[in-house]
Parts: C-alpha cells; structure tokens; sequence
C-alpha cells in the first residue's frame, strides 16, 4: 500500500490529548486507561492466547512449527538449478483482525 504524502499516524501523546478533550478526563487519567489496556491484552494473550476489543479488533497468537532444513529444493528464481533451505526455529507470531465496526470506518 503506497501512503499519501503529508498524512501521518497520530502519536501517543496526540491520541491522549484527544481522548482526554472528547471525554473531559485529564491526561494521567487517559495514560492510565492505556497501560491497562495494554496490561490486559498482555494477559489475554498469554492465558487463552486471544483477545479482542469488541468491535474493533481481534488479537490471535499463533505458534508456528520449527521447520527442518531441506536440500535439492527447486530455486524458484533460476529455473533448473536447485538450492538448499534452512531449517526455521518454532515461532509465535501474533495476528491482528479487523471486526465489523473497523471495517465499516474504513
């Protein structure tokens, strides 16, 4: 996806300012909100591994198997010549949907 030039991701700090002005919390208040959210997801993840905020997002982790090196493997850029792979360690990746009310906005 190519980005536009001139827009920008709001920051941390512009993201509390806005939130804290739309729900008339102070700052700490909004931070704190934050770092428990932050906290929570930590949680959920860990324990049953998913989280989700209910109509935004939802938050998977995955453990991807170690995969074993291989030889003699067709090089899919030189057709004819073969090549060798590694072998991969186990992983946990962490996959992030969009839900129906993010998909909307969008």
């Amino acid at each position: 996806m190519a980005k536009t030039a001139g827009k920008k991701a709001p920051t941390k700090s512009e993201i509390v300012e806005n939130i804290a002005k739309a729900t008339e919390l102070s700052k700490k208040q909004v931070n704190a909100v934050l770092e428990n959210l932050t906290a929570e997801i930590k949680k959920g993840l860990k324990g049953a591994g998913v989280f989700q905020i209910p109509g935004l997002v939802k938050i998977e982790k995955r453990k991807v198997p170690a995969r074993p090196a291989r030889k003699g493997v067709p090089n899919p850029f030189k057709p004819g010549e073969l090549m060798n792979v590694k072998a991969k360690p186990a992983t946990t990746k962490i996959k992030v949907r969009p839900l129906k009310n993010l998909k909307a906005m969008a």
